[in-house]
Order: structure tokens, then C-alpha cells, then sequence
């Protein structure tokens, strides 16, 4: 008798288990991968999600790029079924894995794609949370334009707007334009900041990471006006 794409799923995670047990990891990828898709066959994206991201915890250290790929996927089930509020750790899961990969643009974008699917499900708190954390991996990749253009576009928010995550971000991207490495340690040791995810808080105990002096130069070349004409040397 023909097993059912259930049994044939069970089988297939007991054989990605044995894999990684054999450090077998692409293997390890193939076998979740499978046993993802009889899941969905049997119309059950709960542990069709789960079985990649059992794959994604087990290549996290090996083969970090897929495991991102992985985490991103089985958030993408999630969505599907309407389950935004479970994406939420696997969009937090892909970002730790970007940074260890020093990516932390992508890492800055799994944040704001937490921000999206929290924006679905109303979970504002979580929103506001996704989106000072996108901020502040700009500021710790020393993008000060790409910060200030999250910040602008995250404000668009209304939830966003108004909230304590914004007063944070809005008064951190002051202090990097006045070049104020005091208010910027001040601010990164904030309950507001400490509140964040572990990985977010870590990398903004580290603020800044670059010359915030040539920020200010900059603000102020900006703001000055040439004044050639009373210039009498």
C-alpha cells in the first residue's frame, strides 16, 4: 500500500535528522525541502513552514545563505495562510543570520519585511519595534543617507509616527547630525532601544561606528551660505 504524502513527509524529516546527524547539510536541505511540499500537498502550510525552518536552524552555521533562504520561505507559507504574527521570529532569525554575514543592509531589510507582516495582523508594537531596528542597522553599517531615508519612509506609518520608537529614531539621527557621540551612547543604552530584539540592541551598544564629525561638516556645509563677497583677504 502506498503511504500517504503525510507518512512520506514524517519520513522525509526523519531522514533529514539522520543527515544533519551525518552533517550531510545539503542533504539536510533536500529532505526538509521535500517533506515541505507533501505537507502542502496534504494542505497543511503549519508544518510545511516548520519544516524548513528545521532546515534553516541546522544550516544556520554551515551554509548561512540558504538558511536565509529557507527562513524567507517558510515565512512566505505563513503569509499565504494568513498567519503573519508566527513570521515574526523567522524574520528576526533571517536578520541575525545577515549580520553574522556582516550583510547588514539584508538584515535591515528582514526588519522591515517583520514591519510589513505586523502592519497586516496590527501588531504595532512589534511594527515600530522592526522598523527603529531597521534604522539602526543603517547606522551601524555607517549609511547615515539609507537611515535617514528608512526613517522618512517608515515615518509615513501613522502608528510609526507617533510612537516612542520614532522620538528614539528621530533623536538619534540628530545626534549623528550634530556629531554628539555622548547623545548617541545615551540613546543607545535607552529602555526604548533595550527593548528591541538581542541582536539589534548588541550592534547599537556599538553606536557609532564611523566618523560622526564628517556628518556634522557636511550638515553644515549644507546649511551655510558662501559668503564670497565679505571675504576681504
Amino acid at each position: 500500500m502506498l503511504s500517504s504524502p503525510w507518512d512520506a513527509a514524517k519520513d522525509m524529516e526523519s531522514a533529514a535528522a539522520l543527515a544533519k546527524e551525518l552533517g550531510n547539510w545539503n542533504e539536510v536541505s533536500d529532505f526538509y525541502r521535500r517533506a515541505s511540499e507533501l505537507y502542502m500537498e496534504c494542505g497543511r502550510p503549519q508544518p510545511a513552514s516548520d519544516a524548513l525552518v528545521k532546515a534553516a536552524r541546522a544550516l544556520e552555521d554551515t551554509i548561512p545563505d540558504a538558511a536565509v533562504q529557507l527562513y524567507n520561505e517558510a515565512s512566505a507559507i505563513l503569509e499565504e495562510d494568513g498567519k503573519e504574527q508566527m513570521t515574526f521570529d523567522l524574520y528576526c532569525a533571517a536578520s541575525s543570520v545577515y549580520v553574522k554575514l556582516e550583510k547588514y543592509s539584508a538584515a535591515a531589510t528582514s526588519l522591515l519585511q517583520l514591519g510589513l507582516a505586523a502592519d497586516k495582523c496590527n501588531a504595532t508594537n512589534s511594527q515600530c519595534k522592526a522598523y527603529l531596528g531597521a534604522i539602526i542597522m543603517y547606522l551601524y553599517a555607517h549609511d547615515f543617507k539609507q537611515a535617514e531615508k528608512c526613517y522618512n519612509d517608515c515615518s509615513q506609518v501613522d502608528a510609526f509616527l507617533r510612537s516612542d520608537q520614532n522620538r528614539c529614531a528621530s533623536k538619534l539621527l540628530s545626534a549623528y547630525t550634530e556629531g554628539d557621540i555622548e547623545e548617541i551612547k545615551r540613546l543607545a543604552q535607552s529602555s526604548t532601544v533595550s527593548n528591541l530584539d538581542h541582536v539589534v540592541i548588541k550592534l547599537a551598544r556599538k553606536l557609532p561606528t564611523g566618523d560622526v564629525s564628517a556628518l556634522k561638516t557636511d550638515a553644515a556645509v549644507e546649511e551655510e551660505e558662501p559668503l564670497d563677497e565679505n571675504d576681504l583677504t
